[in-house]
């Protein structure tokens, strides 16, 4: 009797765990580490890397990929039901005569409420009802929660969309800087940055609210293969860092500004959230992934398109690696764990590790200005 007594305690021990995933992840509106939720993540992760190493293709990993958070969200929703069962089982324990097979009878019959095994007696009546309750709220919180997640995708995916015009796909930063500037080249191009930088810098602090609250949004890929909000935000970054490093008393200068400190803020939240390494104060002077060489080359694209700069790219990398080290190491760390379309200036991947530029009309720009 006392082993069925130390049974009963190590289910209570189970729903503690399981109730504490289940609200932390689905109820509480801050970011709440979830072992149970971590780790059946990661091995879900685990599988789709599998997967997706069986192809050279970009494209295919990407459709095999779209598929994990779903997935995730199925495999957790299936763990936090069989801890549940196990649960109210170890609860059962004492009081259902026989082995402890017909514990998890009577507490699988509770949770899916199928009635087919009757309670022994008084207080295991009172764990089925419990158990009944906890089934039904597990999967009413489930199905609650996918419209919240979905639709913070979709405001997500909104900005993302419409930088595909702005910045290419996979998006970068100087060629949101050289779209803006070719696209207007008769106009001033303050205004249409601003307006870029200004709601980037709303969407990278929503991001950084919903995606580290709700973890199961940073694995959900665009509907483009070349597009992700990763790879996004970190163009919209560059090109800020860019422009402030190359015309520092130019406009945009605070909305430039805050999109940075919006956006770095948010990838450091986001990785630290998925346990990835970050950097919250980091050393201006500290060395970045972005290397020089590939800072003039983009330095001299701007200048061909008559870029308005006061400084040249020797001038100006000083100010540029001083922006881009508030989120390299974040950025390079998200992007190669969620196997990112590889984009210029965001690192390495699993499976590739040549960086592929923004598809453009004949693959070029005009090697002359023209007014559109």
């Amino acid at each position: 009797m006392a082993l069925r007594w130390l049974v009963f305690a190590a289910g209570i021990v189970v729903l503690i765990g399981t109730w504490s995933s289940v609200l932390g992840t689905l109820v509480v509106t801050r970011g709440i580490t979830s072992r149970i939720s971590f780790y059946a993540a990661r091995a879900v992760a685990v599988v789709f890397r599998t997967l997706a190493h069986l192809t050279h293709s970009f494209a295919l990993r990407d459709r095999i990929l779209a598929w994990q958070a779903g997935i995730t969200l199925l495999v957790r929703l299936a763990v936090w039901l069989g801890l549940l069962v196990l649960g109210h089982a170890l609860l059962l324990y004492p009081f259902v005569p026989g082995n402890i097979g017909h514990s998890f009878s009577e507490s699988g019959s509770s949770i899916f409420t199928l009635g087919y095994s009757a309670p022994a007696g008084r207080s295991s009546t009172v764990v089925d009802y419990l158990a009944s309750f906890a089934g039904l709220v597990v999967v009413g919180l489930q199905i609650g929660y996918l419209p919240t997640l979905y639709s913070a995708f979709n405001r997500r995916e909104v900005e993302v969309s419409l930088l595909v015009a702005r910045a290419g796909v996979p998006a970068w930063g100087p060629e949101l800087l050289a779209r803006t500037r070719w696209g207007i080249y008769s106009a001033d191009t303050q205004a249409v940055l601003e307006d870029v930088f200004t709601s980037w810098e709303r969407w990278s602090a929503e991001v950084a609210e919903s995606h580290t609250t709700y973890l199961t949004l940073v694995w959900m890929r665009s509907p483009r293969p070349l597009s992700h909000w990763l790879t996004s935000l970190i163009a919209v970054l560059d090109a800020a860092a860019m422009h402030l490093a190359l015309a520092p008393d130019h406009e945009p200068k605070l909305s430039a500004r805050l999109c940075l400190r919006s956006g770095f803020v948010a990838l450091n939240q986001i990785a630290a959230a998925m346990g990835l390494p970050n950097v919250d104060d980091a050393d201006p002077d500290r060395d970045i992934s972005v290397s020089y060489d590939e800072f003039v080359e983009a330095v001299n694209m701007l200048q061909r398109l008559e870029y308005p700069m006061q400084l040249g790219a020797e001038e100006a990398w000083p100010n540029f690696r001083g922006w881009r080290v508030n989120y390299d190491v974040a950025a390079l760390a998200l992007a190669w764990q969620l196997d990112a379309p590889p984009a210029k200036w965001s690192g390495p991947r699993r499976f590739t590790r040549t960086a592929m530029g923004p598809l453009r009309p004949a693959n070029r720009l005009p090697s002359e200005t023209t007014e559109t």
